[in-house]
């Protein structure tokens, strides 16, 4: 599950730099038309690298998965398929009003699906198990669905804000998370 899960989001990281087109001109000022692109690009690349990392530290704990959670792996790595198309239409579109509120659909979503994926595992492995114990309520994803769900809306009245909300679950959630790392520790 780890080497499938780890290709998937080594093949979305590819299709994303694939969209990215060197400017026909020699000069800074060929790379201007691109910046929203790169942009984009940038935010998607972050989010795919959190999940990874975070995806890693669930692994780390678990001892065993079934069919239930091969599917909400899945389930999750559907969602994160989508981070490319949300991407490259936001970028392409220099971040107007509807590719902005896809790219945060698709953020709900995902965020939705990891957190099914958890709970789906500790179902598995008990809620006594370090897994559980260390995400305790997890109150940092449920707080980064809420927020998509505020800045979804928010991006046909602003942008820019919808976009920052999303940088700053982000900048959430690149703080690393250690609470895996410290029960590991621990034991």
């Amino acid at each position: 599950m780890e080497a499938f899960s780890d290709g998937v989001i080594a093949i979305l990281i590819t299709i994303m730099v694939l969209e990215l087109s060197a400017p026909h001109g020699a000069t800074p000022e060929a790379l201007r038309p691109l910046i929203p692109k790169i942009l984009s690009y940038v935010l998607s690349f972050i989010f795919l690298g959190i999940y990874w990392n975070n995806h890693h530290h669930l692994l780390q704990v678990i001892h065993h998965v079934d069919g239930r959670v091969l599917w909400a792996n899945l389930h999750l790595l559907f969602w994160l398929s989508l981070i490319p198309f949300a991407t490259a239409w936001m970028g392409e579109n220099h971040f107007a009003p509807w590719p902005v509120a896809l790219y945060g659909i698709v953020l709900i979503f995902s965020g939705a699906a990891y957190q099914i994926l958890t709970r789906v595992l500790v179902a598995l492995h008990g809620h006594e198990s370090l897994l559980a114990v260390a995400l305790g309520t997890d109150f940092k994803g449920k707080i980064s669905v809420v927020l998509y769900l505020v800045a979804v809306p928010l991006a046909f009245v602003q942008t820019w804000l919808a976009c920052m909300i999303y940088l700053g679950v982000a900048v959430i959630w690149l703080i690393p998370d250690r609470r895996i790392e410290r029960r590991i520790s621990a034991n």
